[in-house]
């Protein structure tokens, strides 16, 4: 593995981190409150393609390697301190921009690509439903064979950018018998068809409040043959694909998150003074962040790893579970330790840090929880 990092590599980090600090962090705890999804930042990251980070050129992306998509996303991580954003974008550009670019045919590419590169388009995957959630591919949603196409029927629930997205990859069963090994085809289904709605445009969260979820109904939603991503039955492996690109580059941006975390930590254990010193010469304070440190080393060569991997082999998902579940849980640490460190600054809204805790007590949940994270690298090791 080589992680030595290029001139080019160094020059794009340098860029977003002052794009993202000075375009992406005005007005984030109204905007958190609110629950609102800022499109017009979205659109300034569109223009710098930032939505099709790996997608090739001649598709409207900046043609980059898995390695540097991740460098990218981490620097974004850490110049943008709107988590829901980011988690926007990285869900957008892994879980919908990666399977077409991927598993779409020529004609596909062609319609989706370039707006969804430069921003124009958004993008979801919709596979969670009311019924499933770790247990992803015991869905319900069908889609029966019709004239020329597909009729789908169903409900799809906790969707990340639904409320805004223009297409949408809707898993379904074409195969009751087969599921996972060839019973499961993905669409692309463009907002409009008939049939096809977005409930719940809102849905409350704790965290990550900029990033919009909603519940999609499909009732005999009719999409023709063109619609079909990658095949009959290629729904599990476009699906597969899009996790590992999801567990490693989406958790790339927690570590830039991370690291600004153990900036701002350092900073203030340096200037807060108690008992007449700073109290960063308290240990209990100094190991604090020291372990903070530590763990956003190891996060990061993780991630490195998994992306280094993922532009060389296909079987990465033992690396890119390993990296989300350490970065995750690495994540939810720091974001608690800095809360910790600032004493009630940290647990004070106008501060922002309890705004970081919020977002990072997902990042264990989505893509994947923990505990299927550990139950993945079990059945790797035969357990």
């Amino acid at each position: 593995m080589d992680f030595s990092i290029s001139s080019e590599q160094k020059e794009l980090r340098k860029s977003l981190i002052e794009f993202a600090q000075a375009e992406l962090n005005d007005e984030i705890a109204s905007r958190d409150l609110a629950q609102e999804f800022p499109r017009d930042l979205w659109s300034k990251c569109g223009e710098r393609r930032l939505q099709g980070l790996p997608v090739p050129r001649q598709y409207g992306g900046l043609e980059l390697d898995p390695l540097s998509c991740a460098m990218a996303l981490e620097a974004l991580g850490y110049g943008c301190q709107d988590n829901g954003l980011l988690f926007a974008i990285s869900a957008h550009l892994v879980a919908s921009v990666v399977p077409i670019w991927t598993f779409g045919n020529e004609e596909q590419r062609r319609r989706y690509l370039p707006g969804m590169c430069n921003g124009s388009i958004i993008g979801c995957n919709a596979i969670t439903e009311p019924e499933t959630g770790s247990d992803a591919f015991a869905m319900s949603t069908r889609a029966e064979k019709s004239e020329g196409g597909y009729r789908l029927t169903g409900i799809k629930r906790y969707i990340s950018n639904a409320p805004v997205a223009d297409v949408t990859i809707v898993y379904a069963l074409t195969d009751e018998e087969k599921r996972f090994h060839g019973g499961i085809t993905a669409f692309l289904v463009e907002r409009g068809t008939p049939g096809f709605q977005v409930s719940r445009n809102k849905i409350d969260k704790m965290g990550l409040r900029t990033v919009l979820m909603g519940e999609l109904i499909l009732e005999d939603v009719y999409v023709s043959d063109a619609a079909i991503l990658g095949g009959i039955g290629a729904g599990a492996k476009a699906f597969m694909h899009s996790m590992d690109w999801e567990r490693i580059c989406l958790f790339a941006a927690h570590v830039g998150t991370m690291e600004r975390l153990l900036e701002v930590s350092v900073k203030h254990a340096k200037n807060r003074k108690q008992f007449g010193q700073p109290i960063g010469k308290f240990q209990a304070i100094s190991h604090r962040i020291a372990d903070m440190k530590m763990t956003l080393e190891a996060a990061r060569l993780l991630i490195y790893r998994g992306a280094w991997n993922l532009g060389r082999s296909t079987g990465v998902s033992l690396d890119a579970s390993i990296a989300k579940l350490f970065a995750s849980e690495a994540f939810v640490s720091a974001a608690l330790a800095t809360s910790q460190v600032h004493g009630a600054m940290g647990y004070l809204t106008e501060f922002g840090i309890e705004r970081m805790v919020r977002d990072a007590l997902g990042s264990t949940i989505y893509s994947g929880t923990s505990e299927m994270q550990r139950n993945i690298i079990a059945r790797w090791l035969g357990l």
